[in-house]
């Protein structure tokens, strides 16, 4: 494969909709799919195997979103870009993302054109932002969490117990007790009913 081939890795949870983008991509001679996957931890396991110049993902994920996921991928691999196509507009997501280190976030309505130029834009280094985004705060009074705080909560949002948890994330049932507690503490938050409530309404976790 060409060198000069931007490589890009597509991660949505519906194969009709990386299909859809696949081919859009794959239209272009500048631009192939080196992979897809279907949730957050394929993304990060296809993106250590692959090194894609870009990752084009979704944020609602199965288990993990697209946040966390960037975190990982980025944590590995910096010099990847992360490319965020979301339903979601509001900007408590936008700017979970982007503070997660993705350099894009797209509406899942762009045309064509826009996903194609986006993908050159933030592989050459740059930042792209929807237009329909509107205007973002520069920053958010949302304490910062770990990531795998960030994964416990996601889990925790689609209704897991501490043990389910600990089986997906493979640590035991008392770290996730332990990270359940760091949570409510440090959101000042004293029920799961309510830290659900704040992890969707402040873009830390979807509820897909």
């Amino acid at each position: 494969m060409p060198e000069s081939k931007i490589s890009v890795l597509l991660v949505d949870d519906h194969g009709l909709v990386r299909r859809g983008f696949r081919r859009m991509l794959e239209d272009e001679p500048d631009i192939f799919v080196a992979g897809e996957a279907g949730d957050g931890q394929e993304a990060v396991d296809k993106a250590l195997e692959l090194h894609p110049a870009v990752v084009v993902m979704d944020f609602a994920l199965p288990s993990m979103n697209g946040a966390v996921a960037a975190r990982r991928i980025l944590k590995a691999l910096p010099a990847t870009a992360v490319l965020i196509l979301s339903m979601h507009s509001e900007p408590s997501y936008v700017r979970t993302c982007l503070d997660a280190g993705a350099r894009g976030y797209l509406l899942k309505n762009a045309v064509d054109l826009e996903l194609v130029e986006a993908v050159r834009k933030v592989a050459a280094g740059g930042q792209v932002l929807d237009p329909r985004l509107g205007r973002l705060p520069s920053s958010r009074k949302v304490p910062e969490l770990t990531t795998r705080e960030l994964e416990v909560l996601q889990l925790i949002v689609h209704g897991k117990s501490n043990r389910e948890i600990a089986t997906v994330l493979g640590v035991s049932a008392n770290t996730v007790a332990v990270h359940r507690a760091n949570l409510m503490q440090t959101l000042g938050i004293h029920n799961t009913a309510e830290l659900v409530v704040y992890a969707i309404r402040n873009g830390l976790a979807s509820i897909t």
